[in-house]
């Protein structure tokens, strides 16, 4: 059992750096980078993979703590769990990265990007992120990246498995997962049930705490995924999902005084949907599809509904020529965005795109180039490109480098919301590259991204509460360098570092509030005792400031400690205790918002 665990915790960690040997990564595939399956190995963008195996050794609970521990990443929430969450990837906020869940949309068209509050870890295969302007094959909203989380599917036979985990703030999380495929058939259904009673999203006063009401949380969220093939050549598929939550929330009396005994709720509803048709032949692959997202969000107090959706269709082609050495996928796509609560309006835009891949020299040098053309019903249309190359010098030793533009319209609610909308605001415009070098489990990538109009809210003062949306003029640059090293330095011994430094300002060199300057995480994994896995991990922060231009509260400054503990009780039964804060750190993601204090949880799998 500890060499399976052991090799594949070995996999996991090299594939979630792109440390790779072009053996280990032979099966690897990634779907993010061209809309089409690609070996690892393959892709020249800046790809992170957190695997499986990652989400096993660690036992993360949501998909934002699992962010959080890759280079390059920095996760702000406004609370415990289900408290608001944003994504900052390459220091860049989460309105300019795409968020899918099995290739759907998962931004909400009527707020600020994505909701990560909501998106719990249960039966991930994997989760993609594609650092870098990615518009060039998705469009609006990937100026940022790509982040795609990929639930498992079926495998031959009939599975099932059932966790529960129980800790402090009286949290529990249950899951069950079930599935079945055959020759033609295949079906899976997964479900996640999170309860806690929480504790103030507020941040009290030391002689106040016992006064202060908890802020719990609750989530259900199901998913099925159905599939028939028709033969070898043809097939069609179909997924569901549900996220409803419902979030007590500390409510403002206003902005200067809020009020942390504030008894009201925030209730969501997400519904994701695809349908897809595949055929095979010797010539290609393609795919004709149809994405559903509806976002429903309301609230017990007197703020507005918001009600989002996204109705999406495309087909693309995924074409290998030349003996198989190169690649070209064509692909087109209409989407339409509604914002119909609070604001009733919608936009839709038309998009064209080729990505082409060749491979040269005994497959030793990648290049990739992609182009896309988006036509938009309100806004100005625009072409966005992608270029990269990939050269391996040996099998463990290769340089990268890539580049693009990327293009962010402002949605519906930047441009309208009755507090800071902006009709004026102008699309964004971005041009990033970065550079890398991989060798036997070290990394090293630099980073250089410049927005033009980059759509900020803007912050008047104490006194005052009359913030809006605007484009900074000039150009912003987010830049910095990720050195990571993954891999084993004992048998049983495995280690894990990672440091970003970001340097995130506008034209005037004044610093973007909330993104720490310096980042560092580490995780060590040992394995030298039978059916057990001991895991030591953490984080520090540098220095960081709430607001923009050092403004605001300092936070930052701080080291965070977790463990794991794991135990095979038999073959198909397994127990893990978890412990976050070890140390009972006192400290604030975001100014006047608290974070757990020291808390453990034990759960109990079973698996047939």
């Amino acid at each position: 059992m500890k060499n399976k665990m052991s090799t594949s915790l070995v996999a996991g960690l090299l594939i979630a750096t792109n440390l790779y040997s072009t053996d280990t990564l032979e099966t690897i595939t990634v779907t993010s980078a061209t809309k089409s399956e690609q070996k690892l190995k393959d892709i020249t963008s800046n790809v992170d993979v957190i695997t499986s195996e990652d989400i096993e050794a660690r036992k993360f609970k949501t998909v934002a703590e699992a962010l959080q521990t890759i280079a390059g990443v920095q996760v702000s929430q406004s609370g415990g769990i289900g408290q608001q969450t944003s994504v900052f990837l390459r220091g860049m906020d989460s309105k300019k990265t795409l968020v899918l869940v099995d290739g759907i949309r998962y931004n909400d068209p009527s707020g600020n990007g994505a909701n990560f509050e909501h998106l719990m870890i249960n039966d991930i295969e994997r989760i993609e992120v594609i650092k870098g302007a990615q518009s060039s094959i998705w469009g609006a909203d990937a100026s940022a990246g790509v982040i795609n989380i990929i639930t498992k599917s079926a495998k031959d036979g009939t599975y099932g498995s059932a966790n529960i985990e129980y800790g402090r703030y009286d949290t529990t999380i249950a899951k069950a997962n079930i599935s079945h495929k055959n020759k033609n058939f295949d079906a899976k259904l997964g479900v996640t049930r999170v309860d806690t009673n929480g504790f103030s999203a507020m941040s009290p006063k030391s002689s106040e705490a016992k006064k202060y009401e908890k802020d719990g949380y609750e989530n259900t969220t199901a998913n099925i995924k159905l599939g028939y093939h028709f033969n070898e050549n043809n097939r069609l598929s179909i997924s569901y999902e549900i996220i409803d939550t419902k979030t007590d929330i500390d409510g403002n009396d206003s902005f200067y005084n809020p009020d942390p005994n504030n008894t009201d709720k925030a209730k969501t509803k997400t519904h994701l949907a695809n349908l897809t048709y595949e055929n095979k032949n010797d010539i290609a692959l393609t795919k004709v599809y149809a994405n559903y997202t509806d976002i429903k969000r309301e609230y017990t107090s007197n703020t507005p509904k918001y009600k989002g959706t996204i109705k999406e269709y495309g087909v693309n082609t995924s074409i290998d020529y030349l003996d198989n050495y190169s690649n070209l996928v064509l692909g087109a796509d209409y989407k339409k965005f509604e914002n119909k609560a609070n604001i009733d309006k919608n936009y839709d835009n038309k998009g064209i795109f080729i990505s082409n891949t060749n491979k040269f020299f005994d497959n030793k040098t990648i290049f990739t180039q992609s182009l896309r053309y988006d036509k938009y019903s309100d806004f100005e249309n625009k072409t966005t490109g992608k270029v990269g190359v990939k050269q391996y010098i040996i099998d463990d030793l290769n340089i990268s480098a890539n580049y693009g533009t990327g293009y962010n319209i402002p949605s519906t609610f930047e441009l309208y919301d009755a507090s800071s909308g902006n009709i004026n605001l102008k699309p964004e415009k971005t041009k990033s590259y970065d550079v890398g070098v991989e060798y036997k489990g070290f990394s090293a990538t630099y980073f250089n991204s410049k927005i033009e109009n980059l759509i900020n809210w803007e912050w008047t003062g104490p006194g005052s509460y009359d913030g809006k949306n605007k484009n900074i003029e000039g150009k912003s640059r987010f830049k910095g360098i990720e050195l990571a090293y993954k891999n084993s330095i004992t048998e049983d011994i495995f280690l894990n570092l990672n440091y970003t430094r970001l340097s995130a300002k506008n034209k005037d060199e004044q610093e973007f509030g909330r993104r720490p300057k310096n980042k560092v995480g580490f995780g060590v994994d040992y394995y030298g005792l039978k059916d057990f896995h001991f895991n030591i991990n953490g984080e520090y922060i540098g220095e960081r400031y709430d607001f923009n231009n050092k403004q605001g509260a300092k936070t930052g400054n701080y080291t965070i400690w977790n463990a794991v503990v794991d135990y095979d009780i038999s073959k198909n039964f397994s127990t893990y205790v978890k412990l976050d804060n070890i140390f009972n750190k006192d400290y604030q993601i975001v100014d006047g918002y608290s974070t757990s204090q020291r808390a453990a949880y034990i759960g109990l799998k079973a698996s047939f």
